[in-house]
């Protein structure tokens, strides 16, 4: 599992969201050979005054938290970094000095779905790649 959310100027998100969403997908597929249809995103726009950032990072700043489950390899953790930068640079034209992202895992046990605790789901995917 692995859900993520995007924080960035609304102007920036109205007007890239949907090349942005792809990227960060595809990315997430690569990666950590993930299924495509288990695209979880939320994009949150904000108002300039209520996201506070160095100038030098430009009007299409982005920050992309991803949550996921834990048991990833460090290999695999580089590499989504690295395809999340080389992606939204290419696909998008952000800069990748103007995207920030942040991988939090936690133990299964800490995620509820599909009103079950992930603990005890069988998934169609492997978390340790």
């Amino acid at each position: 599992m692995a859900q993520v959310v995007v924080f960035a100027l609304r102007a920036s998100l109205d007007a890239h969201r949907a090349a942005l969403s792809d990227a960060i997908h595809g990315a997430i597929m690569q990666a950590l050979d993930y299924p495509p249809e288990k695209r979880f995103q939320r994009f949150i726009g904000l108002d300039p005054a209520d996201f506070v950032h160095p100038e030098d990072r430009g009007p299409h700043y982005t920050i992309i938290e991803i949550s996921m489950f834990e048991g990833r390899s460090e290999a695999a953790k580089r590499t989504l970094i690295s395809e999340l930068f080389a992606r939204i640079e290419s696909a998008v034209g952000i800069s990748s000095h103007s995207v920030e992202i942040t991988i939090t895992e936690t133990p299964k046990v800490n995620w509820g779905i599909r009103g079950r605790n992930a603990a005890d789901l069988a998934l169609d995917y492997t978390v340790e790649v």
